[in-house]
């Protein structure tokens, strides 16, 4: 019997790390206005009072490691992103799309626990 190649990969060609490099530089231009913002509220202690009485409750602490978690996403997102696109198989797919699930779920919880 032959042996078949089970290999599900989409073809990009041979350019499909540039592919990547270009769609993670394209995400980060979207992103790079909410993590300056994020990195703001996590640098400066002011910015708690933009939330009004949201924030009564919460930490100092609590509230700089919520936005420096979101700003450590927000980073990682391009990358991400990038490294699906230049693997563009299903199963890196189905990671990267798991790991972005968690990644949204983890922001949510922190969000509730510390910030609202």
């Amino acid at each position: 019997m032959a042996s078949q190649d089970t290999d599900d990969s989409l073809s990009l060609g041979n350019k499909s790390g540039l592919w990547g490099a270009l769609i993670g530089l394209i995400v980060f231009a979207f992103i790079a206005v909410p993590l300056s913002a994020a990195v703001s509220f996590a640098t400066h202690p002011a910015t708690r009072q933009l939330f009004a009485g949201r924030l009564s409750e919460a930490t100092q602490g609590g509230y700089q490691a919520f936005w420096w978690t979101v700003s450590l996403l927000l980073v990682a997102l391009p990358f991400l992103i990038g490294f699906g696109v230049a693997k563009l198989s299903r199963k890196t797919l189905v990671t990267v799309g798991v790991i972005i699930a968690i990644l949204l779920i983890l922001i949510v919880v922190l969000g509730s626990a510390f910030v609202f």
